[in-house]
């Protein structure tokens, strides 16, 4: 991917379309190569010049633009004008040597405020209350993640048995395998990825959705094989370098989203865990100073 491309566009476009790059067509990876090379010409093109230019068909560049989120090329244009340039886009390969520990530590905590900020802006609200609607109605909820998305899969975990609702949480991916088989239809399994293209979380879901349980996904990447295995899709948008690589802003805007869940949850079902939950804050004061 050309990265210098990406970083002139404007943040949220970047964001969406590093989502789903490695996911497009040839066509359409050639109109986003078109894109990435020429970011500051785009919104005075023509969807016919655009589509000429990039080698591509007209459908095409309205492929791609509906894949980046966007209802059509007029929207994805739109979002493109001068004003609206990307170059402050921040990533921690921007921190330098000779930067004073105060400003790295700026440095972060930006980063890991636009990923919530950017998540806010692209995640889509009907698949979140349709992920809320099942939770609600769950039985049983197994929470899954690997490496450090196994912490936020705990973090949420605790949480829910934290009020007495029946949910499950393991980090060997070998009992993984086997709590995802003891769900039943009605049951969730909530998943989380960054990538969506973590092997063992994918046997995970796999396993769940043969025992008929329903899969909300949590992923970076609307195209990844998580979100394609989900019945719900909720997307996080963090800019990163490397998809691979472990930065925190990736873990704070799932974390955010599993509290948000657990708020709704609880907003809705507070008669049933009310009790429980003063129980439990109030057992915890033995801890307290």
């Amino acid at each position: 991917m050309n990265e210098p491309g990406l970083n002139r566009l404007p943040r949220s476009c970047a964001v969406r379309l590093q989502a789903v790059y490695n996911e497009l067509r040839k066509a359409e990876r050639r109109a986003a190569d078109f894109l990435l090379a020429h970011p500051q010409k785009v919104h005075d093109l023509s969807i016919v010049t655009f589509a000429e230019r990039a080698g591509c068909s007209e459908a095409t560049v309205v492929r791609l633009s509906k894949r980046m989120g966007y209802e059509g090329y007029p929207q994805l244009k739109a979002e493109l004008r001068p004003s609206e340039g990307g170059a402050d886009m921040f990533e921690y390969r921007g921190l330098r040597p000779d930067d004073r520990p105060a400003v790295v530590m700026g440095k972060i905590l930006e980063a890991a405020a636009r990923a919530i900020s950017d998540t806010a802006s692209v995640i889509d609200a009907s698949a979140y209350e349709g992920a809320l609607k099942v939770l609600c109605r769950a039985r049983t909820i197994m929470f899954c993640g690997v490496g450090n998305a196994a912490v936020v899969a705990q973090e949420a975990y605790l949480q829910w048995a934290r009020i007495g609702f029946p949910a499950t949480f393991a980090v060997d991916p070998d009992f993984q395998l086997v709590l995802a088989s003891q769900l039943r239809p009605g049951d969730v399994l909530v998943a989380i990825s960054h990538s969506g293209q973590t092997r063992t979380l994918l046997n995970v879901v796999r396993e769940a959705s043969r025992a008929g349980a329903t899969v909300v996904g949590i992923t970076n990447f609307p195209l990844s094989a998580l979100a394609k295995q989900s019945q719900f899709v909720l997307q996080t948008a963090v800019y990163t370098a490397y998809v691979s690589g472990e930065i925190v802003s990736k873990r704070v805007a799932e974390l955010c989203i599993v509290e948000s869940l657990f708020v709704n949850f609880l907003m809705r079902r507070r008669g049933t865990y009310q009790a429980q939950l003063a129980a439990s804050n109030e057992v915890l004061r033995a801890n307290k100073l």
